[in-house]
């Protein structure tokens, strides 16, 4: 503000204060309440600033008054969302997966778990939710809801997971009185992540049951009262030292030999019990199209078998590849070209009558004309595909024809959507958005409701 101005920041009102200071960043947040003694209380960690921040930035997305339940610091809301969301957005299994299939999914043809995972905002939590093609020659994708993230009344993350979608309806956070699984979510930079059980609440949940079944007294199996902790699986920060401390004193003690048979037979039996094998994911950045990289992202099409695939197309800095999304565990999923192009040029529209009967005389892939679809799709403008790996398999090198060198055709609609062929073939394969503003398109059984 100009220093010849009657007025200073400490003359406006609180909430005009508020909203100006929203646009901060927590350090410059501090940097701000160093200034003067009459703005520390603006800054606090529970003051109605901290709200103002993530209001202004999730306000849109979440609902920022019901994260645990309304009765934890914004401060601590604020740190929490800013991790998270790097989540939103698409990302992919990487390995095998060793879990069961969703029943719906196994209902509908799939043989195990999606390896692609889409994450979104709920009202108070995140959730993380398979996604697979559907399996009838339609548009439909199905969606099956397995993480969801959140932060307890008390100020704790809260990470629960239902692997094989008993309670995807609810699509609320877990409690411990569900078939959830407790797991922590272990962030490796900002491009990986993995999912593990929380084999500390595990531990609790099954020595609880033991003493609840044996009517509480346990004092004969396990090291008690006598070593300060209580009955039961001792804390998690200290498994080590405890089972140190439970195997010398067993051995000077009577009938240490079969308490340590005991303890044996117990820590088997909880591996057993192990209800999720740790999964690892990777981030597909750059998955939604940008104004300069109009065909960047996942989309969805029908291929010429009637059968719905992922694809995923990405600018690599000399041109344009497009591939079929598969999990990273396939052999080859990572080097499925369909096409590629060095030249991403397009020509506008009005297109030459040449240009206008290669594209006329092709027959589009779509759903059966019993499935609703709105044909809206006018060409706006071409692009030349100049190089096609869709042929390429090992050991066929010498073959006759040159599968690097097919000539083809991308096509982009004025709804943004593209169709991409090629001039050996008579089709078309249309391209749709898999997702738009955040959230999922063409789901198909009951969605979410939030």
């Amino acid at each position: 503000m100009d220093s010849s101005s009657p007025y200073s920041f400490a003359d406006f009102p609180e909430d005009v204060q508020l909203c100006i200071l929203s646009f901060l960043n927590p350090i410059e947040i501090a940097n701000f309440a160093c200034t003067s003694k009459r703005f520390g209380p603006l800054c606090q960690t529970d003051s109605k600033l901290w709200y103002a921040l993530c209001d202004r930035r999730w306000g849109s997305k979440t609902q920022i008054g019901k994260w645990g339940e309304g009765k934890i610091s914004y401060k601590l809301l604020y740190k929490t969302l800013n991790k998270w969301e790097n989540l939103i957005g698409f990302w992919r299994r990487c390995g095998q997966s060793q879990q069961k299939v969703n029943p719906a999914a196994a209902s509908a043809g799939v043989a195990k778990p999606p390896g692609l995972v889409f994450f979104e905002w709920g009202p108070s939590f995140l959730r993380g939710s398979r996604v697979s093609p559907s399996q009838n020659g339609t548009y439909g994708v199905l969606k099956s809801p397995f993480l969801i993230m959140g932060i307890s009344a008390e100020g704790q993350i809260a990470n629960y997971l239902d692997p094989e979608g008993h309670n995807g309806a609810d699509c609320e956070l877990g409690s411990p009185e569900t078939d959830s699984i407790h797991v922590n979510v272990n962030f490796i930079g900002d491009f990986h992540f993995s999912v593990e059980e929380d084999e500390s609440f595990a531990n609790r949940r099954s020595s609880n049951g033991e003493n609840a079944r044996s009517g509480g007294d346990d004092s004969g199996d396990e090291v008690g009262g006598s070593n300060g902790f209580e009955s039961g699986s001792p804390p998690a920060s200290l498994p080590e030292m405890v089972e140190m401390y439970q195997y010398y004193a067993n051995r000077s003690s009577p009938g240490a030999d079969r308490s340590l048979r005991r303890q044996r037979k117990r820590g088997k039996e909880r591996q057993f019990r192990k209800r999720w094998e740790t999964e690892h994911y990777l981030k597909i950045v750059d998955c939604f199209p940008t104004q300069s990289r109009p065909l960047q992202g996942i989309w969805k099409g029908i291929c010429d078998e009637m059968k719905l695939e992922f694809y995923l197309v990405e600018y690599d800095g000399v041109g344009i590849s497009c591939r079929r999304l598969g999990d990273l565990s396939e052999r080859l999923s990572s080097c499925m070209p369909v096409f590629w192009t060095s030249n991403p040029t397009f020509i506008d529209s009005p297109l030459s009558p040449e240009e206008l009967h290669v594209y006329d005389s092709r027959i589009h892939i779509r759903p059966p004309p019993d499935e609703t679809y709105v044909d809206d799709e006018v060409v706006m403008r071409v692009m030349y595909i100049n190089s096609s790996f869709d042929l390429v398999i090992p050991g066929l090198e010498g073959n006759a024809a040159n599968p690097w060198r097919v000539e083809g055709r991308i096509w982009q609609y004025k709804s943004g959507a593209f169709g991409f062929g090629f001039l050996r073939d008579n089709f078309v394969v249309d391209l749709k958005h898999i997702a738009q503003n955040g959230c999922l398109l063409d789901i198909m059984g009951p969605p979410c409701s939030d």
